[in-house]
This record gives structure tokens, C-alpha cells and sequence, in this order.
């Protein structure tokens, strides 16, 4: 790595991303994976108790003065609220203090009202601190998909992060399943089960705090930022570890990038870059995250409601259900989650929403026949999940790799927002009188709503989707402190041979500023 002075700032000439990008998998990776992916899990978990534990909350010796009708209606609307204003809130400040800093804070923000909703004695705390609880969530998104996306090797990102994000359905499994144990009365007092399940996610959080200690900070933001000597030390360590394990060296890194380094980017300058510079990426990202909204607000708003009402199933069974259905979604990102990064992002995302909407339309048509039990139901909704969940984990993934280092998690927690606005406050107002009045043609319009718009976002990826498997960040969408020099000469090097793949970003090219292979490693200097 050499640095220079120049007139805006200094200038680094450095192969860190290269050297981060042609690692091996290995034991440091496993310890990035599991002390920041599995707090989708904590996500899962709250998202699906409080739904479950609604019934029990409002029973008169809960020990808490509220309604069932709040706590989906008020204390519902108020988690989304606080994780659309958090997503935003935070995502900013991690573009500009870091990615550690602002995914210890998140969670410690998440952990503490957790617990603290755990000890609510009337309904405006229990109000109070789920928003704060959804405000820490909605951080979490954007820090985490920043820091994973930029310290997990290219060949692995796509399948990592739909894993990742998919793993928010485990959480639900376990929080349909410990529902159904903190619930029972002769187990825990009515007054004690419904606080246990909170104050579990806060010990959860904890210790997720623990192993989040071990994680760096992303070298790419350290470069960025004027921090080159803390990305070499970073780099360079992982590195040894890597190669201690392995017993053997690591192959030579492929290519360098020249950047002028910058201590922040305006928030002119990200509106720009996202919404006029790469519009085309914005609309993808737009309609992939309303796309998915709709569809799963479409099953699982009236999922209850049209299990009870229609096939008589008890209201303390429908747990056992929705377990079934989480499980599915999980397998989804499981079993398809390498093909994104080998058969390729754009024929991945276009045919996991288009067949999750076909077979939603299908559901509907059989639905409306009168053919489905309660168990074929959750069959058919498994198969229709079991795509669609891999297709929504992907809008996540689309949004964190398409965009410029600099605008990363501003941009995860703007569609992020986008779309849980448009599940928690959209979905419910259009599907709640569709799958609330018992009517079957009703709920087969929401059916059809959700898997139209779900087919569109589909019929959109075909069109606007990057091929970025394999690909690293810096080629995908060049920094905005790329030096120009160095852009221009990756595209004559790379520009006849990327061929589609080079041409996507609204910006020219699309390729970032890399050169060819054997450049190597080279100390900094001053």
C-alpha cells in the first residue's frame, strides 16, 4: 500500500480489498457469521412472541393494562415505527462513525429495551420501549449488512447473506415454539411467562454482544476514512490466522484501487448517487423490497384469522402452524442460497419471486375451490415461502453490494425503511378488512394482490438486475473516492471481457477500478 498527499486529502493506493476478497473460508469467517448474523434471529424471535403472547397479555392478571387490540394494533405500529425512523437514524451514522461502533451500540440500544419491556408495569412502558425496541432492530440492519458484505469474500457473499438474513425465520420457529411453553399456566404464572420470553432475548443479545467484541472494523470504511495503518494491521492479522490454519500461503491478491480519502460523504451527495447516478439500481431495489412486503403481508397478516375461521383450527394451535411455515423459510436461503452466487444473481432473484408469485396465484385458484384443509394450506404456503424468502433475503443482499462503499448503509436502511413501511403500515390497512371479514373471495384477493405485485418485482430483476456474484464491491459500483485514473484504466483493462456484467451501473461502465492479477501486496509508507 503507498500513500501521497493531495490537495483534498491523502491519496492511497492499496490492495486491502483484493487481499480481504481472495481469503479462503475459514474459522475467522465463522466468527464473523455468527457474531453478526444471528441477531436476525433475536429479530425473528421478538417479531413472532409478541404476536403469539397478544392473547395472554390482555388477560385480566397479566399483570399489565392492555388489550389485545394495542398490542397488534398500537404497540405493533410503534415497532415499525421505531425500526423504519432506527434503520434511518443509524445508517447514517454508520457511513460516517463506522461499522463496530454503530453494531455494538445498536444492539446495546435493542438489549436494553428488550429487557426493560420485560419489566413493564402499564401499558404506555410496554409501548415506550417496543419502539425502542424496533429502533435498535431497524440500526442493526443497515451496520450488519455493511459489515458483512464488505469483510466476507466475494465467491461467498451472496450465499452468506441470504443465510444471514434468512436466519430471522429460526428466530421465529423458536418464538412460536417458546410462546406455546411460556403461555402455559402450569408451567409459569400468567403474570411471569410473557416477561421471561423478553428477558430471554436480552440474555440472548448479551451474549451475542460478547462474540460481537472479536469482530473488526470493516478495513474497507478504515481505508476510506484516512485509517490505512488500522486496515493493514486488520488485514494482516487475519491473513496470519488464515494461513496458520490452513498450512499453507494464501495466493496473491488481484489488483489494487486508488482512493482519495474523505472523513464523511454529504447526504446530498448519497441522495445523488443513489436515486440519479444509479436509478436504475434504485428501482430494482424499490420494487424488490415492495414486491416482497406485499406477499408476505399477504399470508401472514390474516395467517390466524384464516386458519380459525376457515378450517376451525384452535386459536392456541395456530402457533404449531406458523412453526411449520417459518421452518420452510428458512430452508428457502438454505438450499438456494450458493446458487446465487453460481448460477447468478439475475436469474436467481427474477425466478425466486416470479415462482413464489406463481405459486401464490396457484394457492388462491385452490383456495377458491374449497380443496385446501388447514394442512395443505400450510403445504402450499411452505412452497410459496420456501422461494419467496430466498427472493427477499436477496433484495437485502441487492441493496448492500450495488451501491458505492460510501452510501452502503445509508442505502440498506432507506429500502430497508421502504419496506417495512410498506409491510407494517401499507399491508396491514389493505390486507386487515381483506382476511378479517370471512369472506373466501376476499382473502383470495389478498392472495392475488401480494403474488401480483410479487411477479412484477420479478419481471423487474430480469430486467434491472446486476450480475455481481463473484464480483467484488469495488468492481460492482466504483467508491465515490475512487481516483478517476484508476477507474478509467480497470475499464480498458476489463470493459471487452466483463461484457454484460460490465455494463449495468447508470454511471458508464460498472466496473470499479481494479488492475490485473500478480500486483501483490505492498507495505505503506509514509
Amino acid at each position: 500500500m503507498t500513500t501521497a498527499q493531495a490537495e483534498t486529502g491523502r491519496t492511497v493506493t492499496t490492495d486491502l480489498p483484493a487481499r480481504l476478497d481472495r481469503l479462503p473460508w475459514s474459522r475467522w469467517h465463522w466468527t464473523i457469521v455468527i457474531g453478526l448474523g444471528t441477531v436476525w434471529i433475536l429479530d425473528g424471535l421478538e417479531v413472532t412472541v409478541v404476536g403469539n403472547i397478544a392473547s395472554r397479555l390482555s388477560e385480566p392478571g397479566s399483570g399489565l393494562p392492555i388489550t389485545s387490540g394495542e398490542i397488534t394494533g398500537i404497540a405493533a405500529a410503534l415497532y415499525v415505527a421505531g425500526a423504519c425512523s432506527g434503520a434511518l437514524f443509524w445508517g447514517r451514522l454508520t457511513d460516517r462513525w463506522g461499522r463496530k461502533k454503530l453494531f455494538m451500540i445498536t444492539l446495546a440500544v435493542y438489549l436494553a429495551a428488550t429487557a426493560l419491556t420485560s419489566i413493564a408495569f402499564d401499558s404506555w412502558w410496554f409501548f415506550a420501549f417496543r419502539f425502542l425496541t424496533g429502533f435498535g432492530i431497524g440500526g442493526e440492519y443497515a451496520a450488519i449488512n455493511s459489515a458483512i458484505d464488505e469483510l466476507i469474500p466475494a465467491e461467498y457473499r451472496g450465499r452468506v447473506d441470504l443465510i444471514i438474513n434468512g436466519s430471522f425465520w429460526l428466530g421465529a420457529v423458536g418464538g412460536s415454539l417458546l410462546s406455546i411453553v411460556a403461555l402455559d399456566t402450569d408451567l409459569f404464572a400468567m403474570n411471569v411467562g410473557w416477561r421471561l420470553t423478553f428477558a430471554l432475548g436480552a440474555v440472548l443479545a448479551l451474549v451475542i454482544l460478547l462474540v460481537r467484541r472479536h469482530v473488526p472494523e470493516s478495513p474497507r470504511w478504515l481505508l476510506i476514512h484516512g485509517h490505512d495503518e488500522e486496515a493493514e494491521r486488520i488485514v494482516s492479522s487475519i491473513e496470519r490466522r488464515i494461513e496458520e490454519e490452513k498450512g499453507e500461503p494464501l495466493p496473491p491478491p488481484e489488483g489494487e484501487i486508488t482512493l482519495h480519502q474523505r472523513r464523511s460523504v454529504t447526504f446530498l451527495e448519497i441522495g445523488r448517487t443513489v436515486f440519479s447516478d444509479y436509478r436504475r439500481r434504485a428501482i430494482l431495489g424499490f420494487a424488490l423490497f415492495i414486491g416482497q412486503a406485499f406477499l408476505y403481508n399477504a399470508i401472514t397478516f390474516g395467517f390466524g384469522a384464516i386458519l380459525t375461521t376457515f378450517f376451525d383450527v384452535p386459536s392456541g394451535d395456530t402457533g404449531y402452524y406458523f412453526a411449520v411455515i417459518a421452518l420452510g423459510n428458512f430452508c428457502g436461503p438454505l438450499l438456494l442460497g450458493r446458487l446465487f452466487d453460481t448460477v447468478g444473481r439475475r436469474v436467481m432473484i427474477s425466478s425466486t419471486y416470479l415462482l413464489s408469485g406463481l405459486l401464490l396465484f396457484g394457492t388462491a385458484w385452490l383456495f377458491d375451490q374449497g380443496t385446501l384443509s388447514a394442512g395443505t394450506l400450510t403445504a402450499c404456503w411452505c412452497a410459496v415461502l420456501f422461494f419467496a424468502s430466498a427472493g427477499a433475503s436477496s433484495a437485502y443482499l441487492t441493496v448492500s453490494e450495488v451501491f458505492p462503499m460510501e452510501t452502503r448503509a445509508m442505502s440498506i436502511a432507506f429500502f430497508y425503511a421502504l419496506g417495512t413501511a410498506a409491510g407494517g403500515i401499507s399491508g396491514p390497512l389493505l390486507f386487515a378488512d381483506l382476511t378479517g371479514t370471512g369472506k373466501v373471495g376476499d382473502t383470495v384477493l389478498a392472495f392475488q394482490i401480494g403474488a401480483t405485485l410479487m411477479c412484477l418485482a420479478g419481471l423487474v430483476a430480469a430486467a434491472l438486475a446486476v450480475r455481481a456474484e463473484r464480483r467484488p464491491l469495488e468492481d460492482i459500483a466504483r467508491p465515490l473516492t475512487a481516483a478517476a485514473s484508476s477507474a478509467a484504466a480497470s475499464v480498458a483493462r476489463s470493459g471487452a471481457g466483463r461484457g454484460a456484467s460490465g455494463s449495468e451501473t447508470d454511471r458508464g461502465s460498472g466496473t470499479g477500478p481494479r488492475s490485473g492479477p500478480g500486483s501483490g501486496s505492498r507495505p505503506a509508507t509514509a
